[in-house]
């Protein structure tokens, strides 16, 4: 049902810059018309978006998911050319204890702007078996990572990100997230991966072809 990808793969894909280039060249099938019901889902409960005239796409996920690591190869790409109507954020779920040390990284290199080091987050967990739900070992890696040790801990016991983990348990609830990865759009949308006929490689065009629909929506 899930596609898999394996660490070598993964470790050589992020070497080489293939990431970015796979993302380009998603099969035909998924520019094809989603049904809704079956490919996507429209939500029960409407949600109200933070974006204001935006239209609001989250990514509810977790570092320590590897379906999740298997989606950043084709959702990363996706989120460095989202459109200027557009709004994405992830927000880090904590389904087991480890896991909410990794929603703290995630907003830790949120705050300090190195959101672009999710990819080798991803890589450090599940290839590299780096602990990174410890803290020391986090601190650590931040450091060969070329981060400030001492704002990466000033950050991370922040007040903001704190709050950030209260406010991403809370909208996982009111999503009624039970799994990973889930994105939502506008509110009003669920796409799961493994409903689409080429699973994680298809969500870019999902995305795509569901935005539009709210797009239109939100003209009437």
């Amino acid at each position: 049902m899930f596609g898999w990808i394996s660490s070598s793969k993964w470790s050589a894909l992020i070497a080489s810059g293939l990431i970015a280039a796979s993302a380009a060249s998603f099969p035909a099938a998924a520019q094809e018309q989603l049904t809704e019901g079956k490919d996507y889902m429209r939500l029960k409960n409407v949600q109200t978006v933070e974006s204001g005239a935006k239209i609001e796409v989250i990514e509810f996920y977790s570092y320590g998911c590897n379906h999740c690591r298997d989606l950043e190869e084709f959702l990363g790409p996706w989120t460095k050319k989202v459109p200027a109507d557009v709004s994405f954020k992830r927000i880090p779920v904590a389904f087991q204890a480890a896991w909410v040390n990794l929603g703290k990284i995630y907003y830790t290199l949120e705050g300090l702007g190195r959101e672009d080091l999710t990819p080798k987050v991803f890589l450090s967990i599940h290839s590299a078996g780096v602990k990174m739900h410890e803290e020391n070992a986090f601190f650590d890696w931040a450091g060969t990572n070329g981060l400030d040790v001492a704002k990466v801990k000033e950050m991370w016991g922040s007040f903001a990100v704190n709050s950030k983990m209260n406010r991403a348990k809370t909208l996982a609830a009111n999503y009624s997230v039970d799994s990973v990865p889930m994105l939502f759009v506008d509110g009003k949308f669920k796409i799961q991966p493994h409903l689409l006929k080429g699973s994680h490689k298809d969500v870019p065009a999902a995305l795509d072809f569901v935005i539009a629909k709210a797009r239109s929506e939100r003209k009437k």
